[in-house]
């Protein structure tokens, strides 16, 4: 337990480092903005290498159901690795269309900083 709260208190120390530098009544969202940039960046990059992988791993239930002509049971694996190639293809590929589609609704494009987020009666 101790160890736990020892690492909640170092970890939340820089929050309130750059709480007291903020006199204004605005907050500051450069740190949040950046940070989330970084990792919207990381999943960019990311995501053509998961997509790849599912692709690579349904090729591979594909060459061990062919490989395996003569036995029932390594047909069958190569099968479930096959599907399961199949549904994770399906999934990333339903995301992020249901993202755009969101994107499209909502009018909120791809790169668009957070000044520009519509916001409700003055509210972002």
């Amino acid at each position: 337990m101790k160890k736990i709260l020892g690492a909640v208190a170092v970890l939340g120390l820089p929050f309130v480092a750059f709480a007291q530098g903020n006199t204004g009544n605005n907050f500051n969202f450069n740190v949040f903005t950046s940070s989330i940039s970084q990792i919207g960046n990381i999943i960019t990059m990311l995501l053509p290498i998961t997509v790849a992988a599912a692709l690579l791993f349904f090729f591979y239930g594909l060459a061990k159901f062919v490989l395996a002509a003569g036995d029932d049971d390594a047909r069958e694996e190569g099968k479930k690795v096959m599907i399961w190639g199949v549904v994770a293809l399906f999934v990333m590929v339903s995301v992020w269309g249901l993202v755009e589609f969101l994107g499209s609704i909502l009018n909120i494009r791809q790169g668009q900083s957070i000044n520009n987020v519509p916001g409700v009666g003055g509210i972002r």
